[in-house]
């Protein structure tokens, strides 16, 4: 065989010298999954908010249950829309004083993580 490309990893061939933007990603498998660590803070924080959910108001308690989706390590979630559930778990953990504390602490780890 003459001439055949195989490439293993990323390949990045650029043309011209203005606006070149985007990579392929040639990776091999599913990828290695979710982080580990991110998985463990995730199932941290789902735990807490299911004790910080019985000492909130129902409507609280049911903007947390509609957040919880949005937490799932499983489900390719869009960016914004998990940032926006970290943002409204913490807010209510924020309104609740020390109660929420542990709450609040475990979406700033997430976060942090994410990148976001």
């Amino acid at each position: 065989m003459s001439g055949g490309n195989y490439y293993y990893g990323d390949n990045v061939n650029m043309y011209g010298g203005q606006g070149n933007q985007g990579i392929v990603k040639n990776q091999v498998g599913g990828g290695a999954g979710p982080d580990p660590a991110l998985v463990a803070a995730l199932a941290e924080l789902h735990r807490l908010i299911a004790e910080l959910r019985a000492q909130v108001p129902a409507p609280s308690a049911q903007l947390l249950d509609e957040s919880l989706p949005a937490l799932s390590p499983d489900t390719a979630v869009p960016a914004q829309e998990r940032h926006r559930a970290l943002m409204a778990i913490a807010g209510i953990a924020a309104t609740v004083g020390a109660v929420g504390q542990p709450v609040a602490e475990a979406v700033r780890a997430v976060i942090g993580m994410i990148g976001g």
